[in-house]
């Protein structure tokens, strides 16, 4: 309405004004009503063209969307593994602290893993005492063939001091002696360093496995306590004692977190896939929500998705028709303000409408750029403000569009 109104000024207002003071002709008597497309065809005709070509031209150029949201997080209540509900600590829209207990599942095999694995740690600490006790004895062999070893070289020395008087067979059979006690020392040093070995390399293998199966028992365990991640509060949380919750089914409830979006204050806003070359990240843009009305906060666009979300597919073993895209889908932009604090007053999740504007700033600095075109882009940059003007229209009208003429809605 704007824009024609705007464009009847330059065309069929000058016209009419010819057409009485200058021609002499009078409203209600040459002019009628009946007569007033013969009389005022041209500035009919011009102020449609005119007003069609302003309106496409603001609309592309300055886009406009009224499906912009005050996106927030929020954190699913999902348990890592299945189980029963065995307790619940809390109740919906309570408020939590981080590391809060939620709910507890059913934990009696893990419970059992865990003590299970305990227990194969006292065996291998009780093996390592019975590997130290056998260490002892082996020591104790191991100098119990060394004497024996002494004892059988001392009598051949002696025998073989002896040899002129002593017959040749003793000699010979204390020589096998003596390598007899030889063997027996390197066997019992050979038993002596399998116990070391045991005690050195195998059970502190032996236990560091224990030890991993007893941690990993116990973060199973740990898995049955599901705790809140953020401080926040719990909504939705609609579990009882007995059910059965599944992580790949749905969550057990949401977190909302006390900061909400105040981390990342920022706008979500869906336009037009044919708007999708004239947005990019920089441009200035304006935004108003419901929960804040009669305000206007200037943004900025800092993203620009590279595609449109409805023509996603997701394999699977059904073909998809080309019908089931013909939904049309929007070209994402996240605008955040563009000076601190501009949405700490709107709720997360409001409702708002936003404007981007196109701006030529940098061409027209350009000393090389031509007199048709830089009136072109001045004339492109101008008639954005014929969109700030409908965006506070808007504003300014929205409460009572929405009490009066919505019902309160």
């Amino acid at each position: 309405m704007l824009e024609i109104l705007f464009c009847s000024l330059l065309t069929i207002l000058p016209d009419y004004l010819f057409r009485r003071y200058a021609q002499g002709k009078r409203f209600g008597h040459e002019i009628t009503l009946f007569s007033v497309w013969f009389e005022l065809r041209w500035g009919i005709v011009t102020c449609l063209l005119l007003a069609i070509s302003l309106i496409t031209l603001v609309f592309y150029f300055h886009p406009t969307s009224v499906h912009v949201s005050a996106v927030f997080r929020t954190v699913p209540i999902v348990p890592q593994i299945n189980g029963r509900v065995a307790e619940i600590h809390v109740r919906g829209s309570e408020a939590v602290e981080a590391g809060t207990p939620l709910f507890r599942l059913a934990d009696q095999t893990q419970r059992t893993a865990v003590e299970t694995a305990r227990r194969a740690v006292a065996e291998v600490d009780a093996a390592r005492l019975v590997a130290q006790a056998d260490l002892a004895a082996a020591d104790a062999r191991v100098l119990e063939a060394q004497g024996a070893l002494r004892q059988a070289a001392d009598e051949l020395a002696m025998r073989q001091a002896l040899r002129d008087v002593a017959a040749r067979r003793e000699v010979e059979r204390m020589q096998v002696t003596v390598q007899t006690r030889e063997a027996g020392v390197a066997a019992a040093e050979a038993a002596r360093q399998a116990v070391a070995a045991r005690i050195s390399d195998q059970l502190p293998a032996e236990r560091a496995s224990a030890l991993a199966a007893l941690a990993q028992a116990e973060a199973e365990l740990d898995k049955t306590v599901i705790r809140a991640g953020v401080s926040g509060r719990v909504e939705q949380f609609l579990l009882q004692v007995g059910d059965i919750v599944n992580p790949f089914a749905r969550p057990a409830g949401v977190l909302v977190p006390d900061d909400l979006g105040a981390r990342s204050p920022r706008l979500a806003a869906g336009f037009g896939q044919i708007e999708a070359r004239v947005l990019r990240p920089g441009m200035l843009a304006e935004a108003s929500c419901a929960s804040l009305p009669w305000t206007v906060i200037p943004m900025v666009v800092t993203q620009v998705q590279s595609f449109v979300a409805s023509g996603q597919i997701r394999g699977g073993d059904v073909l998809l028709d080309a019908q089931q895209f013909s939904r049309p889908g929007t070209v994402l932009a996240i605008l955040e303000p563009l000076y601190p604090g501009g949405l700490d007053k709107v709720i997360p999740g409001s409702n708002c409408v936003a404007n981007a504007y196109t701006s030529n700033h940098e061409a027209l600095s350009d000393p090389a750029m031509g007199t048709l075109r830089g009136i072109a882009l001045h004339g492109i940059d101008a008639v954005g403000l014929v969109h700030a003007i409908l965006l506070r229209i808007q504003v300014a009208l929205l409460p009572f569009k929405t009490l009066v003429l919505g019902g309160g809605h």
